[in-house]
């Protein structure tokens, strides 16, 4: 039977990049979740008799949210809704699979790669038709719609059997619970030239997979060990677990420090990889190197074509704008265009659906292209891994190489997490005072050409977007950017990007930190961090 179930509104549903992420004890707060659920669902127009896609990362509460989601998008009319077994669905798997089965969206559950358990994050966003995040037209829609809801529709019928594939039925809507792996390693097979990743893991060739207890583990055991042949035990961590080990699923070297010491000793595996929390994100590590996200970005555009899904080529690159301009250099090499939008996934998906661009990048470690509308972790290790299967070298001797052939964008990521948010505004506001400005004693000895809060023009849907982070861009290339950003759930993080480029190969070499050093000075003089935010260090450095 459906219910109507009357409710009031909470005041801080308000969804951001990524969807609506809050504390697990806010979203086990009385209807916090049905409330947002059922705001979603009276944002969207013509859904009756359709099909929608629910399933999450496995975090604490994913289960019972699923159950939630499942009764009542019965309520509401739904047709059809596909649920991957166990409740598990990685975002990228998600998005193909929306595309795949032509849903009109799905319910995605998972806040990426921070940290579960029952005091840790939890997340809900919609994605639509396409496979893509919601646009913000959506999202401020769902976000008024939960400041005035008064009720929400849900089938009391008992609970779904998730862990058993199967066909049932709620208020006449048919429940399909699948395979999460199935669809998605077939879309893989036919991106990548398996016989030849199999034949490199039939030799000496050795990786290692951290899974971090997070949803790629049954995806890169069922690829990796039982299809292309790499020796059981070769992914680690590949549990799903609610509360993903009681470590951090976020794959940079701070959190993925036991896989960084691995490729970094004297008998390490020639190639290592991890994914986050959902398993839209990516890190890369060669023995004795660690491949930056941006940098990533520029190698796998510029060696896509010896794959069989990008063998025609591609149509363009598209980068967030705090993400390196080592993927313009590619670009620019390819004679095709890099786009740069703001930060978010969602700026992708219009240049994607517009045959623009082909594969999109972020520093923040997500990689993917028009295979999805989702940054793809797991995508990005296989494509690598044929890239590595073609060329019959070395991680390192391909970035080496690529540097000697494009240049070098030194480049990293400070982030300042959890500051008092008061504060962190403070500090955008007193940056923000700068803008505009070419005399600024901070600067020192560097000659500022450009300073500006990056807005984007969506070529596309011609919608624009702006106050996307604050740029200073120097005469020689260099660049200082700040931002907020909107991905955690306690305080606000301050992230600090600060490139520099190098051309001349005899430069190229050392530490990314030292070669670096004047302008990570300057950027936080500028910005009067440590006196603004009484942090004398950042919390993460990549």
């Amino acid at each position: 039977m459906i219910k109507t179930v009357p409710t009031k509104p909470f005041a801080d549903q308000k969804p951001g990049t990524s969807g609506l992420r809050k504390k697990v004890p806010v979203f086990q707060q009385k209807n916090y979740s049905e409330n947002f659920i059922q705001s979603i669902f009276d944002s969207l127009e013509g859904f009756k008799g359709k099909t929608l896609v629910i399933g999450g990362d496995g975090r604490f509460h994913n289960r019972e949210v699923i159950q939630t989601a499942v009764k009542m998008a019965a309520a509401n009319g739904f047709g059809r809704v596909l649920v991957g077994q166990g409740g598990l669905l990685s975002t990228p798997a998600a998005s193909h699979v929306i595309r795949k089965h032509k849903a009109f969206g799905g319910i995605v559950l998972s806040a990426s790669h921070n940290p579960g358990g029952p005091d840790g994050d939890f997340g809900i966003k919609y994605n639509i038709s396409n496979g893509g995040p919601a646009p913000e037209k959506i999202t401020e829609a769902v976000f008024a719609r939960t400041k005035v809801i008064d009720r929400y529709l849900i089938s009391d019928a008992p609970d779904v059997a998730l862990d058993r594939i199967g066909t049932n039925e709620i208020e006449g809507m048919r429940v399909q619970v699948f395979d999460p792996v199935a669809d998605y390693q077939a879309l893989m097979e036919e991106l990548f030239d398996f016989d030849v990743i199999r034949d490199m893991f039939a030799g000496t060739f050795r990786m290692r997979f951290d899974a971090m207890h997070a949803i790629t583990g049954p995806y890169a055991r069922a690829i990796l060990e039982k299809t292309l042949g790499a020796p059981e035990g070769t992914v680690v961590n590949g549990t799903p677990l609610p509360d993903f080990g009681g470590h951090h699923p976020d794959p940079n070297l701070v959190h993925a420090k036991a896989l960084h010491d691995l490729m970094m000793a004297k008998e390490a595996p020639d190639f290592g990889a991890a994914s986050d929390g959902d398993g839209d994100r990516n890190l890369i590590i060669g023995r004795n190197i660690f491949v930056t996200p941006s940098d990533s970005l520029a190698l796998l555009s510029a060696n896509a074509h010896l794959a069989p899904g990008y063998a025609k080529g591609i149509a363009g690159i598209a980068r967030s704008m705090p993400t390196s301009m080592a993927a313009d250099r590619v670009a620019e090499r390819l004679k095709v265009k890099c786009y740069e939008t703001p930060t978010g996934w969602k700026f992708f998906g219009n240049l994607l659906d517009a045959g623009l661009a082909t594969i999109c990048g972020e520093e923040s470690a997500g990689t993917g292209s028009n295979h999805v509308r989702e940054k793809d972790g797991l995508w990005a290790v296989l494509l690598w891994l044929n890239i590595l299967g073609k060329r019959k070298e070395s991680v390192e001797n391909i970035v080496f190489q690529h540097w000697r052939d494009y240049g070098r964008n030194f480049y990293t990521r400070h982030d300042y997490e959890e500051v008092d948010t008061e504060r962190a505004n403070g500090l955008m506001n007193h940056i923000r005072g700068f803008l505009g400005k070419t005399d600024i004693p901070p600067l020192g000895s560097k000659t500022l050409v450009k300073s500006d809060d990056f807005a984007y023009h969506d070529p596309v849907d011609q919608s624009d977007s702006k106050g996307q982070g604050l740029r200073f861009l120097f005469k020689d290339g260099s660049r200082i950017i700040y931002r907020l950003s909107g991905t955690g759930t306690a305080g606000a993080t301050i992230r600090v990007y600060i490139e520099r480029y190098e051309p001349d190969p005899a430069k190229q070499g050392g530490d990314t930190q030292a070669a670096l050093s004047d302008l990570i000075a300057i950027a936080r003089n500028l910005a009067e961090i440590e006196t603004r935010t009484g942090r004398s260090a950042p919390t993460v450095i990549t």
